[in-house]
């Protein structure tokens, strides 16, 4: 099983078939919940609480490869949150990961993994 970088748990996985050839791909719905997870522990331990975990959505990239996802949240005190994470190489052993998050448009976080399984 591949993992990612962002929090616990692992991101699941799915096998596809591509003529006789197996091809992993990550789990979307997997890959969002571990980013949800990550930004809620990144930002806890930055002393920023938010009213619920963040909503994330992951626009089609018409690859496998890529897998994109965008979330949104709101902090105890009402400023928004926003977090754009892109998983490249999502179809390998080894994805590549880059994450931005802004607090009210400052940008508090960039980091190529996110929450408490971090390095």
């Amino acid at each position: 099983m591949r993992r990612f970088a962002v929090a616990v748990p692992a991101v699941l996985l799915v096998l596809t078939m591509s003529g006789c050839t197996p091809m992993e791909r990550v789990s979307e719905g997997a890959y969002r919940n571990a980013v949800t997870g990550g930004t809620v522990d990144e930002l806890k331990a930055q002393g920023i609480e938010l009213r619920a975990r963040p909503e994330c959505k992951t626009p089609e990239t018409g690859t496998a490869s890529v897998v994109r996802v965008n979330c949104t949240a709101q902090t105890r005190t009402g400023e928004p949150v926003a977090v754009e994470g892109t998983a490249s190489q999502a179809d390998t052993g080894r994805p590549r990961e880059s994450y931005v998050v802004t607090v009210g448009g400052r940008e508090v976080l960039r980091k190529d993994c996110l929450g408490s399984g971090c390095r």
